[in-house]
């Protein structure tokens, strides 16, 4: 009878079983067609001061933060008809990026290809009206309602009444201006910079004439046409970069007056509350110092430097200093100086530095104030390495208060920049917290900052429910030092039967600045890793030391030989995965892109026996070949570290191939420059092993739109033909 029982139950689980649906790569992929309905239920929102509106294409509406509840604002239809826009072809299309820049006035700013328009939209009437045409790189300032631009390379300024002035006109292909420099390193995303007036704007300018141009091809003209880009790399000439201000209301130009800028780096421009003194952090080429200085915005001159930080490996600024709304002489900076990301006050009158955070954990972000409670708004992983909550740190006394529920990871929307202050209100009073956590797709809280009061406004159903999904887990191993705790995840196949045995891909990224592994929903896994366990494998991803978020020496134990202990964290792994029953050791591939791609190949070369097949996506080959600031600061150069270059240059390794490698780049790769994968085979032809080689003509570093989908498939192919 009891046989008869359990021989229901298996029928029974292999009916429901069965009936679950089945996952394409159109579903998963985010260049799917379907992908947009496997996502969970989302909301667009910005603020009107302290007011919360949800924004969308045809409407805005305006949230009551108490309870949730929506009441609309005002529609498309309003909006164009109050421009008076008759012509069908030039009319405002949509209404979710709409903002309401001024806190207290009734005033919403919309654009189309032409023109930006603010609307009072009590009074239904524009107000004012401004050309947006042919721009790039625009920024726009609410108080001067001035807008800084870039025309083929060249900087212009748009004030309110309409005239344009040219700011630069040697602007060219070698002399770059309002653009990011420094390669979108140490924060870097954009060139120009309002102060809070509008009426000073400060701007990078880069002189690239003496980087060596690098040859792109586009094979999509008659005759194949060179594309070169400027890319310099690790030991040789970079760019030299110097800042300007220019005066809207004189028009005078002047730049500051720091010296030659030959192998340093200007980041992290902030104005100061006076709207007349620039704070920039300055760095050396080899990135071991650090200078916050501050310059005279109307002569250019230096009138200080403030602090100054060295670290016999590297300092990695990030983010430009914060001053605190109610007082002009202080400022917040970031530091790991005490080994963790962390918040200090700055006292401009008694140049005094005070820790404000501490604990071994790291800040993660700075929302802004509670200027009422004088309080900053962090986001931070004191919690646990793998989560991100909110908390509000008092100034005075460094108290810190949890404002969520403690779990998961909070507050997920970001700016260009990457940074999340566009989650707190005006005043600091209320943050829009989009979260998720393993088992909860997505829900949006209100926080009221000062009461802790968290308002549900949605919790988005589960996309995936009626779908076959996995059994995903999370857990720690030690590292290869025998004491640090390493996170993974491991996804196992559908219809997991642990008496079986199951072919085993490491899916690894492994370098800096990313990670892998967080209490988001279903741990951070991407879509493919569910989609090679719908087809029978099981899916495993360590985040090693060199990874981020875990203080500096967590990621700096790789300092100076890229791969060497992060493939011995990784293999530490495949130890865990091997004495695991299920997992069966002679049928184990590994997978990975960009730093994951030099990490596959390295382990496939590295421990030629451990894996049967592995996929390479745009592999880093030899850092010598990678860029001056990245490369630079965790490498140093070719000449100051040749034991480094030579141990993590996988050319040499070349002749170790045993198993089936495919190696797949884009043809006109701007970040990872096709001579790495090119110069790999040409070593493998020449030590007579034979890996795969896949290009996609056109794409950069990482393939775009549908073509990411034919990406999957044939990554999927390959472990499909020689692993399984």
């Amino acid at each position: 009878m009891a046989k008869i029982k359990i021989l229901i139950l298996l029928l029974l689980s292999t009916i429901t079983m069965s009936a679950q649906k089945h996952f394409t790569l159109e579903d998963l992929n985010f260049g799917g067609n379907n992908f947009h309905n496997m996502r969970p239920e989302n909301r667009f929102s910005t603020w009107w001061g302290d007011e919360l509106v949800r924004t969308d294409v045809e409407k805005c509406y305006i949230i009551d933060k108490d309870n949730g509840k929506e009441k609309e604002l005002l529609s498309l239809n309003d909006v164009n008809r109050w421009i008076g826009i008759k012509d069908s072809s030039n009319i405002v299309r949509s209404l979710l990026y709409a903002s309401f820049p001024y806190p207290n006035k009734d005033l919403l700013l919309v654009k189309n290809e032409n023109s930006r328009f603010l609307i009072d939209f009590k009074r239904h009437k524009l107000v004012w009206q401004q050309s947006c045409k042919d721009e790039s790189n625009t920024d726009w300032n609410s108080n001067s309602r001035a807008t800084a631009f870039v025309k083929n390379n060249n900087l212009f300024v748009n004030d309110c009444n309409g005239k344009t002035a040219q700011i630069s006109t040697d602007g060219s292909y070698d002399i770059v201006y309002g653009q990011s420099v420094h390669r979108d390193e140490f924060g870097i995303y954009k060139g120009t910079f309002w102060n809070k007036a509008g009426n000073k704007l400060a701007f990078y300018r880069m002189d690239q004439s003496m980087v060596t141009d690098y040859p792109l091809v586009d094979i999509n003209t008659r005759i194949s046409t060179e594309t070169p880009i400027k890319y310099p790399m690790a030991g040789e000439k970079s760019h030299k970069v110097t800042v300007g201000v220019y005066d809207l209301k004189t028009g005078n130009i002047v730049y500051l007056d720091a010296g030659d800028p030959t192998d340093r780096y200007f980041t992290n421009i902030a104005w100061g509350p006076d709207d007349k003194t620039i704070y920039m952090i300055e760095l050396n080429r080899d990135q071991t110092d650090m200078a916050l200085t501050c310059y005279n915005a109307e002569n250019g001159k230096k009138t200080g430097v403030l602090y100054t930080e060295h670290d016999d490996k590297y300092v990695h600024p990030m983010n430009p200093i914060v001053f605190l709304p109610w007082d002009n002489s202080k400022f917040l900076i970031r530091s790991q100086k005490d080994g963790y990301d962390h918040l200090y006050i700055f006292d401009t009158a008694t140049k005094e530095l005070r820790q404000l955070t501490k604990g071994k954990w790291v800040v993660m972000d700075l929302l802004g104030f509670d200027s009422k409670n004088k309080n900053a708004i962090i986001l931070s992983r004191e919690k646990s390495a793998i989560q991100v909550n909110v908390f509000a740190v008092n100034i005075k006394s460094g108290k810190r208060t949890l404002l969520d529920n403690g779990r998961g990871y909070h507050c997920t929307n970001t700016d260009e920049g990457g940074h999340h202050s566009i989650n707190l209100s005006y005043s600091g009073r209320y943050v829009w917290d989009n979260f998720s956590e393993p088992n909860v797709p997505r829900q949006i809280n209100i926080i009221n900052t000062e009461s802790g009061k968290n308002t549900v406004y949605l919790k988005a159903a589960d996309p995936w429910k009626g779908y076959n999904v996995p059994d995903i887990t999370c857990g720690t191993i030690k590292a290869a030092d025998g004491r640090t705790d390493l996170f993974y995840r491991m996804v196992k196949p559908i219809g997991f039967d642990s008496k079986k045995k199951y072919p085993t891909i490491v899916y690894v990224y492994g370098g800096p600045g990313i990670r892998n592994v967080d209490a988001t929903w279903h741990y951070n896994t991407r879509g493919w890793e569910t989609y090679m366990a719908q087809k029978g494998y099981l899916l495993f991803i360590l985040d090693n030391r060199g990874s981020c978020d875990r203080g500096r020496d967590f990621e700096q134990a790789t300092f100076r030989h890229l791969g060497v202990e992060e493939m011995k964290d990784q293999i530490k792994g495949v130890e865990f995965l091997k004495s695991l029953s299920y997992v069966d050791s002679t049928r184990m591939g590994v997978h990975g892109w960009s730093f994951g791609g030099f990490m596959t190949t390295s382990l496939m070369t590295t421990y030629p026996d451990v894996f049967k097949v592995g996929v390479a996506g745009g592999p880093v080959i030899d850092w010598k070949w990678y860029e001056v600031m990245y490369g630079e600061r965790y490498m140093d150069t070719p000449k100051t570290n040749p034991d480094g270059y030579a141990e993590t240059s996988l050319l040499h390794k070349a002749k170790n191939l045993k198993g089936k490698l495919q190696i797949i780049i884009g043809l006109n790769d701007p970040t990872v420059v096709p001579q790495h994968a090119l110069s790999f085979i040409e070593a493998c032809i020449e030590a007579g092993t034979q890996p795969d080689f896949f290009v996609y003509p056109g794409e950069p570093h990482n393939m775009r739109g549908h073509k990411s989908v034919h990406l999957h498939e044939r990554i999927s192919q390959y472990f499909d033909d020689y692993l399984k």
